[in-house]
């Protein structure tokens, strides 16, 4: 059985505050029931990378969590959030601009071939 479950978040735009709150969600309660689980953030949803960025967003107005705490924590149930190379250069960031918790890179061949190898199951956002 696959254990494996690779979140995409693409069409997630962080203008969009009510978008933001389910993929982490999701991916902190899969890695909680212990599903190996990467989050690959690329398009506009790679910003939500920055340091600085999700923690200036709230889901709901009014509220005190952040997108920054959704983030934290699917990352302390074990999710691993990855970044996608080409944003970088998109939004004019490095590595060091990067929340402590991403776990670096994933290429679109490694997402690619993640997803053809047929040994996970993809949810997209």
């Amino acid at each position: 059985m696959t254990r494996r479950l690779l979140i995409i978040m693409m069409n997630t735009d962080p203008r969009n505050v009510e978008e933001l709150g389910a993929p982490f969600y999701h991916a902190a309660v899969a890695a909680a029931l212990d599903h190996e689980v990467d989050i690959v953030c690329t398009a506009a949803a790679g910003k939500l990378l920055r340091k600085g960025v999700a923690e200036a967003i709230t889901i709901k107005p009014g509220h005190a969590k952040t997108v920054y705490d959704w983030i934290k924590e699917a990352h302390e149930q074990g999710a691993r959030l990855w970044a996608c190379p080409a944003n970088l250069d998109l939004f004019d960031m490095t590595e060091d601009d990067l929340i402590p918790e991403c776990s670096g890179m994933m290429s679109a061949a490694a997402m690619i071939e993640d997803i053809m190898d047929g040994e996970c199951r993809v949810l997209t956002y």
